[in-house]
């Protein structure tokens, strides 16, 4: 008998032939409704404008809501509606949702569709949105449910099925005492499969985790991905719930400082997209480079001072390259190995030291077995091509690969201390990026070559 092999999946396209057939309206709901949101956003994106406004009347303001949710710009989709029912759609969403879709828009459209927005929507809404971008609060949801944990178990029940009717985010529920204060959890199984007779204070986890609505968001990534819960409660400063952050918003949260930090270390104060403008991007970018500009004057003004050098023995030269990418790419190396451990852990200053002292072994590893191999071929390659004396010749590989291994090792060490030092001072360590590590160690590198070249060779040895 034949193995049965599951095909790939063509989900969009059964949806737009689905749209582009002819079904009854009851019919073609029906067979909508099999399909995940995702994918008929991504069919939607794929129609005609004219085509999405005559589905907009069939699909109704909640289906709408959820299917909007899964835009990656849905200001660009929700201005093909009149605002009346703009405002039902986002006041049928999720209220982190609904705050991610009016902060694309102008303050003008924003103030206007959160006034005609239901009362409770627009109260969840503003409330986030008064955060700023950078504190956990703006990343909420109001999606969820809490009990009090003065009920009996058959009254829990009974208010986690009132409730879920509004909120899917069940599977944690959440408790306060008398005063509304946080008291702690409970798992949805456990609530399942208790008996009756059970108090409900036995299955309430007092000292389930939570985070505060002004902490910033780099600060709590950890805590949350270390405790890995479907969600966590976001308290006000006076232990009231006002939204929790689902294993969903973290990953976003996740995401968006990787983006972030990815663009600090290419040396950029935010993170591009493709959207943005010309002026937008330049904003980006060139303070850094601004920055990395009179650095490199720096680094060009080190190499003249040893003009004489280069005079006396112009083949150093041609190596300056080698020295200069191999220190880069070894500070660029350890600069992601600290910032990455630093993100993972609170080191004490016994693990920091230990830490420069690991990159510098590695440093000095690396660079012994690239300084062998450096010190042989530059040394052949100087005898047999540009017709330089053997002696004079493995004289210059050997200060080549005596610099390629002294700049491995400062390098490792640069690379390490910078962003322990942004650190220490309480500044992003990613903002100790890529170029601003790689100018640095051109600038260690340009001394250590070419002063190392005018002391041993010209200097004690007199190679010429």
């Amino acid at each position: 008998m034949e193995k049965k092999v599951l095909k790939e999946p063509r989900f969009v396209e059964e949806l737009l032939e689905l749209v582009h057939g002819s079904l009854p309206e009851k019919e073609f709901l029906d067979r909508l409704s099999d399909y995940h949101e995702n994918d008929i956003a991504d069919a939607l994106e794929q129609l005609e404008p004219e085509e999405r406004q005559r589905l907009y009347p069939l699909l109704g303001a909640e289906k709408l809501s959820e299917i909007f949710a899964y835009f990656e710009d849905a200001d660009l989709y929700l201005n093909e509606l009149d605002m009346e029912s703009v405002a039902k759609i986002v006041s049928c969403m999720d209220s982190d949702d609904a705050a991610d879709v009016l902060e694309e828009m102008d303050d003008t459209d924003q103030k206007k569709l959160v006034s005609m927005m239901d009362d409770e929507a627009e109260r969840d809404v503003r409330l986030i949105l008064s955060y700023d971008e950078d504190e956990i609060g703006s990343r909420m949801t109001t999606n969820y449910i809490a009990i009090r944990n003065n009920l009996t178990i058959k009254q829990a029940m009974s208010e986690l099925v009132r409730q879920a009717g509004e909120n899917d985010n069940i599977s944690t529920i959440y408790v306060v005492d008398v005063k509304d204060l946080y008291y702690g959890a409970i798992d949805l199984k456990d609530l399942i499969i208790a008996r009756e007779h059970q108090k409900l204070e036995d299955l309430i986890i007092t000292s389930y985790p939570y985070v505060t609505d002004h902490e910033k968001v780099s600060d709590c990534i950890e805590r949350i991905k270390d405790y890995a819960e479907d969600s966590l409660p976001i308290l006000s400063e006076n232990g009231k719930i006002l939204g929790i952050i689902t294993a969903q918003d973290i990953v976003e949260v996740v995401d968006d400082e990787m983006g972030d930090d990815y663009a600090k270390l290419a040396g950029m104060t935010a993170e591009a997209d493709l959207k943005e403008t010309t002026i937008e991007s330049m904003k980006k970018r060139l303070p850094w480079l601004i920055v990395l500009l009179f650095l490199g004057m720096c680094v060009s003004s080190v190499v003249g001072i040893f003009e004489t050098v280069v005079a006396l023995l112009p083949i150093v030269i041609c190596f300056q390259s080698l020295i200069l990418d191999m220190a880069g790419n070894v500070g660029t190396q350890s600069l992601a190995v600290t910032i990455r451990v630093l993100m993972d852990e609170n080191l004490t200053t016994k693990q920091k030291f230990g830490l420069v002292l690991k990159e510098m072994r590695v440093g000095l590893a690396n660079g012994l077995f690239l300084g062998i191999m450096a010190f042989l071929f530059i040394g052949f390659y100087t005898y047999l091509c540009k017709g330089t004396p053997i002696d004079s010749a493995f004289l210059i590989s050997g200060c080549v690969s005596a610099a390629l291994m002294m700049a491995m090792v400062i390098s490792s060490m640069v690379g390490t201390l910078v962003p322990l030092f942004f650190n220490r001072i309480k500044v992003d360590p990613a903002v100790a990026s890529g170029p601003l590590i790689t100018t640095i160690n051109d600038l260690v590198a340009v001394v250590t070559y070419y002063g190392l070249a005018w002391v041993l060779l010209i200097n004690v040895l007199h190679v010429n």
